[in-house]
């Protein structure tokens, strides 16, 4: 059963950027700010990170974290963070088991194909680790202003 407004942060260990495993409880504390993007080095998504990432100290004002996830291997993550800048940690998901509690996979369609595919979508966490606040079919201009009011109201 997929995550809803109001369900406390799922206990699940992830690997992350610099070849580390973390559990997400381990942001308990502060706010976290989850998002998923279809894939590394793409123009949305990169344009996704690089908003996170010049609102990254607003976002620390705010006592909030970043984590960006996608299927991409570690190797691929690391390039995309490297590459792009981006002042938080990646997630590579690549056994989808993240994506599959939050329910991002989906059925897309491109150029009359149809496969499955990671739904841009962002999860807000409280200091509690309870979910607040989520976006799903996510239009990356002027997300991540409206992710960072909801932070800074929590």
């Amino acid at each position: 059963m997929p995550l809803s407004v109001g369900d406390k942060l799922p206990e699940i260990k992830v690997k992350i950027t610099g070849d580390r495993e973390i559990a997400l409880s381990d942001f308990l504390g502060r706010n976290l700010v989850l998002y998923f993007y279809p894939k590394a080095s793409t123009p949305g998504c990169t344009q996704e990170g690089l908003d996170f990432t010049a609102a990254a100290d607003a976002f620390a004002a705010a006592n909030t974290a970043i984590l960006g996830a996608s299927r991409d291997g570690l190797k691929a993550q690391e390039n995309f963070k490297t590459k792009q800048g981006f002042s938080f940690e990646l997630v590579s998901d690549k056994d989808e088991a993240l994506c599959q509690l939050f329910d991002v996979i989906k059925l897309k369609k491109m150029y009359g194909k149809e496969s499955l595919g990671v739904e841009r979508s962002t999860f807000l966490f409280d200091t509690e680790g309870v979910l607040r606040h989520e976006w799903r079919k996510v239009s990356v201009k002027g997300h991540v202003d409206e992710v960072l009011s909801a932070a800074k109201a929590l």
